[in-house]
């Protein structure tokens, strides 16, 4: 039996029966110690659901992460469906603007998310730094005075940054991407 389910894209801890628990109750060995042996399962259960619900820190340019963040059951699913209601997984990406934003117009770089009708994203972030002058600008951006908007967006291929100005002493950003698959 696996304890621990970990791939490129997350871990996940098993915390469901790894064993019978009256397997112990009906073994040779004394009755403090099977009572010992089931109260250990029982707490090893109780931590791997609780690290099961804490979001992951990973943010991967190179493919997507499970990051442990659970959504409601998808509001599709009803008796009629066949899908059996259960929390929705969160997927993270990240994608590097290596040239940071652009020259007011747009740019665009690939998410390589395959999005269906079953796609959802939760969230789009990012930040933008100027690595000579230390200045840092979350994403989405509008400053105080409204004259230097920042758009984000994501469609089916890309993550797109959209500036109205010249922007380009920001010569690095990340955009972040949050997703359900369901």
């Amino acid at each position: 039996m696996a304890f621990l389910q970990s791939t490129q894209y997350g871990a996940q801890l098993v915390s469901t029966n790894v064993w019978d628990p009256s397997n112990i109750y009906a073994s040779n060995i004394d009755p403090e110690l099977k009572e010992i042996l089931v109260f250990m399962y029982q707490n090893l259960n109780r931590m791997a659901q609780v690290i099961n619900v804490k979001e992951t820190g990973q943010y991967n340019d190179s493919f997507a992460t499970l990051n442990n963040q659970q959504w409601f059951a998808n509001p599709a699913n009803n008796s009629t469906t066949m899908a059996t209601a259960a929390q929705r997984n969160v997927f993270r990406t990240v994608v590097y603007f290596p040239k940071g934003l652009p020259d007011a117009g747009p740019s665009s770089l690939p998410h390589y998310i395959t999005c269906t009708s079953e796609t959802t994203f939760t969230r789009i972030y990012g930040v933008a730094s100027d690595t000579t002058g230390f200045l840092y600008i979350p994403l989405p951006f509008v400053d105080v005075t409204g004259t230097n908007p920042v758009q984000v967006d994501v469609d089916a291929t890309n993550v797109n940054i959209t500036t109205i100005t010249d922007l380009r002493k920001y010569n690095i950003a990340y955009i972040v991407v949050e997703y359900l698959l369901s």
